[in-house]
């Protein structure tokens, strides 16, 4: 028997085998070294909270409870002048874009036409964060308001969310779906793109968080990481909340809302967020001075604050949910959060409205002993928003700092610095690139075969790390337009022009360095400041194809 070739056969084999497994675990390394790269990526949660007023929150110096905001504050970085839009739809265009709300096809809320920047709905000029996000490996989803178009094709679910439990329309009851608006009876809602239904008896903020939460978890074990949108409803009227919310603020607002601006104000300079030589602007002409009401409406317009106070409360109640339930999973410390306002306090009062109250009060009512209530329809209203807003003139709607000037918190992976406030400009439009540099993906000139136009916004987490001082450069230009109220910001100069038709000559000059209430128009005493802040106007305006006046047919 000839044994010597078999040896050799035997050893051979067992070299190749040997190679074999070297390449076979080298490979499975290189795989799981790609996957344990991917799964490093940091999870993202955007939360957004509806109508908040710049001084509500605790760690902006305001009174109401919001522990576990402040946590996020204290853990991370606070900005004292971050812009939104002035009104819902065109800030979460702008939020989802990170470009201007005409590029992103958001011109004016509530009109939908065939023109350039008026189309009512995202574009394909523009790819959303979840868009991207998804195509680069990430689980997507969003819970709450979405007010960025009602067909199917402008559906979250076609706008790059995996799963998604959408309020289509501006507002809704937070407990259950009796529509606001005439047009809409029954308010819509949908998931994964179909019609959905509301239960009875669900509160918006917690059944919000109850699907994130949802969400979250169907996906968990198989390590993505993933960006989950809570486009919350409060504190939008209409103001209601459970009881156990508003009680405890109950009495604490009876001194009215000119002593509340005050507190404000000065409450902000303790927190570090405004100058100390910072003087309140006066309130809008129509708003009555607090001592001038009679104690029936003292009283009830007592319970308005204290019902906001409570949603407020509600909202950060959830947003701690939230937290604990990325700490159970372990990976709370893996967890991009930004918390933000989609604009300034709301103004409005629907319920007295010519157009949209009668069918309101057909279906809600305001009655002292019934407010908060799921039939009841009671709004913030101008008094208290101009509290809310201090020490910015006025609030929603207005192309004003009040109406813009939003609180914003980031806090999480790349944010090294702590507890601090960064006083820079920065704008909504920084958002999504902040996120893509924080995933190490980029935006694309090309999705989907359209073209993209250029990012506007520029990445925080060079300041976040501490790499840099500022988000944008100095001569950077942020301007803005919705239905003919415009302003343009140019380092610490401002032009703002809210007066109705639009005329160019309306525009007024401020420096907000020493004048963040914009008092003192200095288009006289500045005239080439002016002229260079009107140049930059006619080129922002020409580029985003701004029409006067705009298109008709909306809201």
């Amino acid at each position: 028997m000839n044994l010597v070739p078999n040896k050799i056969n035997h050893s051979l084999f067992l070299n190749s085998c040997l190679v074999l497994l070297i390449l076979l675990s080298s490979a499975s390394c290189s795989v799981k070294g790609k996957e344990n790269k991917l799964d490093q990526r940091p999870n993202i949660i955007l939360l957004v909270a509806d109508d908040l007023g710049y001084a509500d929150l605790g760690c902006y110096g305001g009174d109401i409870e919001t522990p576990n905001i402040d946590m996020l504050a204290a853990s991370g970085l606070r900005f004292s002048s971050y812009h939104t839009a002035p009104l819902c739809a065109p800030t979460r265009a702008m939020l989802l874009s990170g470009n201007d709300n005409h590029i992103a096809g958001m011109g004016r809320q509530g009109l939908t036409t065939d023109e350039f920047g008026y189309e009512g709905k995202l574009t394909s000029r523009i790819a959303t964060i979840p868009q991207i996000l998804s195509k680069s490996g990430y689980h997507t989803y969003m819970a709450g308001k979405w007010h960025l178009g009602e067909t199917p094709e402008a559906n979250p679910h076609q706008k790059g969310f995996e799963h998604s439990f959408a309020m289509l329309d501006g507002a809704a009851n937070h407990y259950n779906d009796q529509g606001l608006f005439e047009g809409n009876p029954i308010s819509p809602y949908t998931e994964d793109g179909m019609p959905a239904t509301w239960e009875d008896g669900d509160f918006s903020t917690d059944f919000y968080t109850d699907k994130l939460i949802e969400y979250i978890n169907r996906h968990k074990e198989d390590k993505k990481p993933f960006f989950a949108f809570a486009a919350y409803t409060a504190p939008h009227w209409p103001l209601q909340v459970d009881e156990k919310y508003w009680k405890k603020y109950e009495g604490r607002y009876d001194d009215g809302y000119d002593k509340l601006k005050q507190k404000r104000l000065q409450s902000l300079k303790k927190a570090g967020l405004i100058p100390e030589n910072t003087v309140l602007p006066p309130n809008l002409e129509s708003i009555k001075y607090w001592e001038s009401l009679s104690e029936k409406e003292k009283m009830k317009e007592s319970r308005k604050m204290e019902l906001y106070a409570g949603m407020v409360d509600n909202l950060d109640f959830n947003v701690g949910r939230l937290i604990q339930h990325l700490k159970e999973m372990g990976v709370y410390e893996n967890t991009l959060i930004v918390f933000m306002s989609d604009n300034g306090a709301a103004g409005n009062d629907f319920y007295n409205n010519d157009r949209f109250g009668p069918f309101i009060r057909e279906h809600f009512n305001d009655d002292y002993e019934n407010m908060g209530q799921p039939n009841s329809f009671i709004s913030y209203g101008a008094p208290w928003a101009e509290a809310g807003s201090s020490p910015f003139r006025h609030f929603k709607g207005f192309t004003t700092e009040g109406g813009m000037t939003s609180a914003m918190i980031i806090s999480g992976p790349n944010v090294e610095r702590k507890n601090e406030i960064h006083h820079g400009l920065t704008t909504v439009m920084d958002i999504a690139p902040t996120f893509y540099e924080a995933t190490n993906t980029e935006y694309p000139k090309i999705f989907e075969n359209n073209s993209l136009y250029p990012l506007k916004g520029s990445s925080i987490i060079p300041l976040a790390r501490g790499e840099s001082e500022e988000v944008h450069p100095s001569d950077y230009v942020f301007g803005f337009e919705h239905n003919n109220k415009a302003m343009i910001r140019k380092g610490k100069w401002k032009i703002t022009n809210d007066k109705r038709p639009f005329s160019i000559q309306n525009f007024e000059l401020f420096d907000l360095s020493i004048d963040l209430g914009e008092q003192n128009d200095l288009k006289e005493l500045e005239p080439n400041k002016y002229e260079e802040l009107l140049m930059e106007w006619s080129k922002f305006s020409e580029e985003i194809k701004v029409q006067v006046p705009t298109p008709s047919g909306g809201d």
